[in-house]
């Protein structure tokens, strides 16, 4: 089904938005998954906040042209599905844990801040904890450091007080 002039800026009006909020792009080859597949990574990719898409690569290249997704240009060829995510590591986790689960799925390339990133380099970024995740870690490394302090001030005061229940408990020589 070919689209007309209209639909086509239309789709690539879309994209453009769509690459103009996201932080990574994820590119990979469909060939061969079942529409039953395809419907799950999507579902999986809309909750965690990821596009998926399906498009003409023509009208792909055209609309990540001007931004840092256009060093994917080249990799732009067959059929392709496109994951954008505002998330720097969403996308690349989706499609890598489908990938994981479904050999048909082939992951191609990704982009992050106006780099290609090749399939090891997508891999490694679907391997970065999430955004709360990292949070959490921080907030125990600041934390740690005052509750050993507390731990250690606490076990002062115990062997001090036990010191002075000893001192009482001592009958006084006259």
């Amino acid at each position: 089904m070919s689209l007309n002039r209209s639909e086509k800026e239309a789709v690539i009006a879309e994209v453009t938005s769509l690459a103009a909020k996201a932080q990574t792009l994820v590119i990979a080859e469909y060939r061969g998954i079942t529409v039953a597949d395809m419907t799950k990574l999507r579902a999986d990719a809309r909750s965690k906040g990821v596009s998926l898409s399906v498009l003409k690569n023509t009208l792909a290249r055209r609309a990540v042209a001007g931004t840092g997704f256009e060093v994917l240009a080249d990799e732009m060829t067959g059929p392709l599905i496109y994951g954008f995510s505002e998330d720097a590591v969403a996308a690349a986790k989706v499609v890598a844990d489908f990938a994981k689960t479904n050999d048909k799925l082939v992951i191609r390339a990704g982009a992050f801040g106006g780099k290609a990133l090749d399939v090891n380099g997508v891999k490694q970024l679907a391997n970065i904890p999430s955004k709360e995740v990292l949070l959490a870690q921080v907030c125990g490394l600041l934390m740690s450091p005052m509750s050993r302090t507390a731990v250690v001030l606490g076990a002062l005061a115990a062997k001090k007080s036990e010191g002075a229940a000893e001192q009482a408990a001592e009958p006084v020589a006259a």
